[in-house]
């Protein structure tokens, strides 16, 4: 399925960062007519949808011809695929036979569906990785969006030992990278669009509306994580952190989240936490089944006194970008991509365990101009390393590196 994607307008952007727009258009000019497309699992849920739906037209305003292609399958293959994306990240499930015959099934009947005559084909995380093993030409880069660091080694193997047709492989940091790739790697981290209704700046009746709409009371800290429903995230140590912070000071903690097509078992998840935080009325969970899309997500991050993230594995986790971005520090685990977003006790603190990250809560609640001062800080970081036209000027570069 070809997904339809907004106009976007890179002189937009020039105000944020004036020297990725040059390079953009610079490196546009070299690739002008190139024909690229981008493949992925869902239109919709999770961070590289919303990547992908501003890459794609700042791509095509550089001159280039994107597109962005989106699996078809049924509900038992993304249930696989889910499987997969764990074992990547170290869980020791076992895969059967009839689900890897399901994985290629799809990937086969997908690499003839979708419309995949292009110059450049980028391939994101495994759920399509194999599809280039049915296409009779093509250039090809796969984008991994996931923490490979201590992958289950069985299923990383079987899924590698087809996947010797990417010119460059694509990972967040380098801590990630593993044979076959250590010699096509590329550190890649993502971005956030500024311009995007998630980013955009908001009115102080926008933000008093949401506020009002889902019982947010602006007279007391707000503690926001935003992430899925997914064993990773560890939102049982999120609430823990909550409660510990709760003890001490008159707080609320938002969850804010999307239910993603292609992770039913986050609907499970859902489920055990909400067990988990009981009836306490100031654990709010904010999701798109209360109307919760990405206006209203800007909103309460902005409407927060903190971030938090206790995820226990993490790809890069844009929602630290995102949050850093409204101007506030975010107490989070070291893992993965967060540990290069936050710089520990400059835009954030960097913690382990419950105590600790809420004793970081505590010293940000209270002394409130450190908060200020980090948060300042926090924007800045983002503002010079993960916007939207520092992640389209580095695709362009790989790409010409890969056609030249």
């Amino acid at each position: 399925m070809t997904v339809e994607v907004p106009v976007k307008k890179l002189s937009d952007y020039e105000r944020f960062s004036k020297e990725d727009v040059e390079r953009i258009l610079e490196l546009g000019r070299e690739l002008k007519g190139l024909r690229v497309v981008h493949v992925n699992a869902t239109a919709y849920g999770g961070g590289v949808a919303e990547l992908l739906m501003t890459i794609v037209p700042l791509m095509r305003d550089a001159g280039l011809d994107a597109r962005w292609e989106v699996l078809e399958a049924p509900m038992e293959f993304f249930n696989v695929t889910k499987k997969l994306h764990n074992t990547l990240q170290g869980a020791e499930i076992e895969i059967t036979e009839e689900e890897w015959a399901l994985y290629e099934k799809v990937n086969e009947e997908n690499a003839k569906k979708l419309s995949l005559d292009a110059d450049v084909v980028i391939i994101h995380d495994p759920q399509p990785a194999w599809i280039p093993n049915y296409l009779s030409k093509g250039t090809f880069i796969w984008r991994c969006h996931i923490d490979t660091s201590t992958p289950n080694l069985k299923v990383w193997d079987r899924l590698t030992s087809r996947m010797g047709m990417y010119r460059k492989a694509l990972f967040h940091i380098m801590d990630y990278v593993r044979a076959p790739f250590d010699k096509i790697a590329v550190e890649f981290p993502p971005s956030i669009d500024p311009l995007s209704p998630k980013n955009k700046d908001l009115t102080e009746e926008e933000l008093e509306a949401v506020a009002t709409r889902y019982g947010i009371d602006t007279s007391k800290p707000l503690i926001t994580v935003v992430a899925r429903f997914d064993p990773w995230k560890d939102l049982f140590s999120a609430i823990d952190v909550y409660r510990v912070v709760k003890s001490k000071r008159n707080v609320q903690l938002a969850i804010v989240s999307a239910m993603a097509k292609d992770d039913p078992e986050g609907w499970i998840f859902f489920e055990d936490v909400l067990r988990y935080a009981g009836t306490d009325k100031d654990i709010l969970f904010l999701t798109d089944l209360k109307g919760v899309g990405h206006v209203e997500v800007n909103a309460i991050q902005r409407l927060s006194t903190v971030g938090l993230h206790t995820a226990t594995r993490e790809g890069f986790g844009l929602v630290i970008s995102e949050m850093m971005w409204k101007e506030h520090p975010v107490v989070a685990r070291p893992v993965g991509g967060v540990k290069i977003q936050i710089d520990d006790g400059v835009n954030g603190f960097l913690r382990h365990n419950v105590s600790e990250l809420a004793e970081a809560i505590l010293l940000l609640l209270e002394n409130p101009t450190l908060l200020t001062e980090m948060g300042k800080k926090a924007k800045e970081k983002v503002r010079s390393m993960y916007l939207s036209t520092a992640n389209v000027r580095r695709y362009l570069e790989v790409i010409k590196s890969v056609v030249s």
